[in-house]
């Protein structure tokens, strides 16, 4: 039996300014995961889990948390973006110019803004992407900019490789 390795995400010298990465997964918001994320992080604003409250509001229905959606879209871009990250520096220049309702599927893609090498850290890189969370229809729900630390090839922890019989 041949062992192939899986996916083993992007290293600092992968990055390119310019390129885009649309990332594979998208993700149907039910009204549990929005109630559930709202109560989890202690948000007591009704427009989020109170259905009949929301129905009165000019969107008719609750709006998904947008701390919700910020988490989302960054694990979709992980896969591509951030899988052998050390650290995440920030998140900038985060925009929501639609509403996000259950329901929806949030699809996402990143674009390479920037890559230097880290001043202080020689086994790592600095990467800022700027990402993009759109629903089914195309309609723009959140941008951000987010910068990180990443390994360069070669230096990141390891990962067990047992023996397959």
């Amino acid at each position: 039996m041949t062992v192939k390795p899986g996916w083993e995400g992007r290293f600092y010298e992968d990055f390119e300014i310019g390129d885009i990465y649309r990332h594979p997964l998208g993700r149907t918001i039910t009204t549990t995961d929005n109630i559930w994320f709202t109560l989890l992080t202690q948000n007591t604003a009704k427009i989020h889990f109170d259905h009949h409250y929301a129905a009165q509001t000019e969107f008719g229905q609750p709006l998904v948390d947008s701390t919700f959606t910020l988490a989302l879209v960054t694990g979709q871009s992980v896969i591509d973006v951030s899988h052998n990250v050390m650290a995440n520096l920030g998140w900038d220049e985060v925009r929501l110019p639609n509403p996000l309702f259950e329901g929806d599927t949030v699809y996402s893609m990143s674009e390479v803004l920037s890559a230097r090498e880290s001043k202080s850290r020689p086994n790592v890189g600095i990467v800022t992407v700027k990402t993009t969370g759109y629903k089914q229809d195309g309609t723009v729900v959140i941008t951000f900019n987010r910068t990180l630390m990443v390994y360069k090839r070669g230096h990141a922890p390891e990962i067990p490789n047992p023996e397959i019989s």
